[in-house]
């Protein structure tokens, strides 16, 4: 088994001025994370790193994530294929497709999205970046909310990879919305474990 309060406890990775270490990035903060993680865990991370590559996303691997056995897994990649729907629904109705080109239909009936409404009022903001920030901002909550009662398991990791990808996204994006989501994501750090050190510069 992996050690996970010792792996939650190490964390933050990144420097405190919101910053990879030298010399490291997300990879290589996954590779540190994989090492204390267990066979099965670790395969259950790399399943989820698949996730963020756009050329995975098919229907096989959404098929595949809504039967995994990991319940962050399932709930996870079921809010992100209806988040990728509703992107598509909105896009395809501004350029005057039919609305279902392009989407995601498994066998089963499309799974309940409880955040529909704040996902297509997101859509609905004129300016790109707004959107893809009110966007994050809804992937994030839906991952804490995911996280609610986890601490030193599983879920608790991969929790923390999915919003790292997030930060690691802004960091690249918009610096000062990197950093502030890094923040965020270390104070939530260190609610869950009072151990972790950090100074607030």
């Amino acid at each position: 088994m992996g050690n996970f309060e010792y792996i939650i406890s190490s964390l933050p990775f990144l420097t405190t001025d919101y910053k990879y270490a030298e010399g490291q990035g997300f990879s290589q903060v996954m590779q540190e994370i994989r090492e204390n993680l267990s066979e099965k865990d670790a395969s259950a991370l790399d399943f989820l790193l698949r996730g963020f590559q756009a050329s995975e996303l098919t229907p096989e691997f959404y098929t595949q994530a809504l039967e995994h056995p990991q319940p962050f897994i399932r709930e996870y990649f079921r809010f992100d294929l209806n988040l990728r729907n509703a992107k598509v629904r909105y896009l395809n109705q501004a350029l005057g497709r039919p609305l279902e080109t392009d989407v995601v239909t498994l066998t089963e009936e499309e799974v309940e999205f409880e955040e529909k409404t704040a996902v297509e009022t997101a859509l609905a903001l004129g300016d790109l970046l707004s959107r893809e920030k009110e966007l994050d901002e809804i992937a994030w909550a839906k991952i804490g909310a995911l996280e609610t009662f986890h601490y030193f398991d599983l879920t608790a990791v991969l929790a923390y990879v999915a919003k790292l990808h997030i930060v690691d996204r802004w960091l690249s994006l918009d610096e000062a919305k990197g950093r502030e989501l890094f923040k965020q994501l270390v104070s939530e750090v260190r609610g869950t474990f009072k151990g972790v050190e950090y100074t607030e510069k």
